[in-house]
């Protein structure tokens, strides 16, 4: 990786429209267990069709950008450009079967455990400097998504080796913003998320064809599920959070994406009729807070 970000062909932001383009992300990403749910396949073939599908707004949007970045020079960069899609390749796939092993707000609820991994890894590893403010925000986001999904009694309503699965998902999207936000100091955006996309639909396929019946959608409702799927929760949402891994650590921008539970309930009320309680929209309230507070931090 032969250049900073601040030599590549996209401008430098202000942190106020890296955040914005961060928000947008977690919203877009949001409506993915919407769509999961929707879907006419199973949950590794709706995986596989996430990934492969977004791979045309992405080539079609390289195709057209006049100026490209640097390209990778040895096999340590294009380990590097690999190595985010091997990562959300397992996320999806231990996140997709844990819907099927626990309940659903288990599995929402451990798989948003992402920024406690990115946290301690970023200390742990990369000798990140983590303040006593984002502790507390984050603690407080955290309490939010448990109430958000019906409080400890929910939680506790889950199988344990499902519940094992959804954190398993959790380390691997910790893995995979991380991996995403080391690379963004050699590359642009959309080179990325090519060899990321491409990567993840590799990987994920041949788990598709021996854990599903069928891969196929058989209707085009079906076909516009996992459409909408690519295009608005991978090609709309990956981008934007990758590109706003260049201008924000990837602790803060784990944590932001604590919205996506958030957005996902909102979603499930507004098209699958799915009440919103007063502890809904208590726990809601309580994760943008704690995004605030960390946000000072």
């Amino acid at each position: 990786m032969s250049q900073p970000a601040s030599t590549l062909s996209e401008a430098p932001p202000s942190n106020r429209f890296a955040l914005a383009a961060l928000l947008l992300g977690g919203a877009a990403i949001g409506g993915s267990p919407i769509f999961v749910r929707l879907s006419e396949v199973g949950p590794m073939a709706t995986a596989f069709w996430r990934v492969a599908l977004a791979l045309i707004p992405i080539f079609i949007v390289s195709l057209m950008k006049k100026e490209r970045g640097p390209k990778p020079q040895n096999l340590s960069d294009y380990g590097m450009l690999v190595l985010p899609g091997v990562m959300l390749a397992l996320d999806l796939g231990a996140w997709h079967l844990s819907l099927t092993m626990t309940s659903v707000a288990n599995a929402t609820l451990l798989a948003n455990l992402a920024p406690v991994f990115v946290t301690l890894i970023a200390f742990l590893f990369f000798s990140a400097q983590i303040s006593r403010i984002f502790i507390l925000g984050l603690a407080v986001a955290l309490c939010g998504v448990v109430i958000l999904k019906g409080g400890p009694a929910a939680v506790g309503n889950g199988d344990l080796s499902g519940d094992g699965m959804a954190m398993i998902a959790a380390f691997f999207y910790a893995c995979y913003i991380l991996a995403i936000g080391r690379l963004r100091s050699g590359f642009d955006t959309i080179r990325i998320m090519l060899w990321s996309t491409a990567c993840a639909a590799v990987c994920i396929f041949p788990i598709g064809l021996i854990y599903e019946d069928h891969m196929l959608p058989a209707t085009v409702y079906g076909w516009s599920i996992v459409f909408g799927l690519a295009f608005i929760s991978h090609a709309g949402g990956q981008v934007a959070i990758t590109y706003a891994l260049a201008y924000l650590p990837p602790a803060f921008s784990s944590l932001t994406l604590l919205l996506q539970p958030v957005v996902a309930a909102i979603l499930a009320w507004a098209l699958l009729s799915e009440a919103i309680g007063a502890m809904q929209a208590l726990g809601g309230a309580i994760v943008l807070a704690g995004i605030m507070v960390a946000r000072r931090g």
